[in-house]
């Protein structure tokens, strides 16, 4: 009776500890200012100003709707790109510039319970992100309704999306270790994926040959450029896109093994 009570004080213990944690990261997610002008309000601005132009210059209804539509499910993007990649990334490095990992770890809270809950306080956000991003887009701008299929595959191309950025965004805090050098190239990386992916002017079929090339690696890309056949239900070839995702998962996979492996290595060497 006793062993079964110290259980379920452990549990309880370990329940607390996980639940004050995922209050704290929510808290740091939302007193970072680059995540609200990046990851909320610039898409929302983006997405606002983009159509009134293209309200502006397509009279045809249909076609109107048809590019509003795809226009905002490209700029939706930017909100894990901007939030995961960029707000995450330049967090993660403040943190380490003031050692508070390894201090939570003399505390006894191991690295996967703040890994986890890293990524559930990004989730949330990114879901109330989302929510008021839909919500202009249905409510003002008058984005198309979509086929179950479309918004079920939208939905897990962001999420695959975060989960990637959320490990590239670990892998270069953890390699830099500068709030500095991380916003440089986090930021440096969020133009570099806004420019490819086209949505700064210049369309795939604009690029030049050594842009497309490019282009072509990045998922972003064909969200940007094909996901309105998805959305309304048409047939499409997930073929090239889901090679984009495996090329960016692999890279970024390789990267956060490196970063692991060193992190590690360090760690050893304090305790030694």
């Amino acid at each position: 009776m006793e062993k079964e009570d110290e259980k379920n004080r452990k549990r309880k213990i370990k329940n607390l500890i996980s639940g004050q944690m995922l209050l704290f990261e929510f808290r740091s997610i939302m007193g970072n200012p680059y995540v609200h002008i990046f990851g909320m309000g610039m898409p929302v601005m983006m997405v606002i100003v983009i159509c009134r132009v293209a309200a502006s210059q397509i009279p045809d209804e249909a076609m109107l709707a048809e590019a509003i539509t795809a226009i905002f499910l490209g700029i939706g993007t930017l909100i894990p790109m901007a939030t995961v990649l960029v707000g995450y990334g330049v967090a993660r490095a403040r943190d380490l510039e003031r050692g508070i990992p390894l201090r939570m770890e003399l505390f006894g809270i191991r690295t996967g319970v703040t890994l986890c809950n890293n990524a559930l306080a990004e989730l949330v956000y990114m879901l109330i992100a989302f929510g008021i991003y839909f919500a202009v887009g249905f409510g003002v701008l008058g984005v198309e309704q979509p086929q179950i299929r479309g918004i079920i595959s939208y939905l897990g191309c962001i999420l695959a999306l975060s989960a990637i950025m959320f490990c590239l965004a670990y892998a270069i805090s953890s390699f830099l270790k500068k709030f500095g050098s991380t916003y440089c190239v986090t930021m440096f990386l969020y133009f570099g994926l806004m420019i490819f992916g086209g949505m700064m002017g210049i369309t795939y079929d604009n690029m030049p040959e050594g842009m497309r090339v490019i282009a072509q690696l990045l998922p972003i890309t064909y969200i940007n450029r094909d996901f309105y056949m998805v959305w309304k239900g048409d047939s499409y070839n997930f073929v090239p896109m889901l090679q984009s995702f495996l090329f960016w998962g692999a890279g970024t996979g390789i990267l956060l093994f490196i970063a692991l492996k060193k992190t590690s290595r360090k760690r050893h060497g304090v305790e030694l």
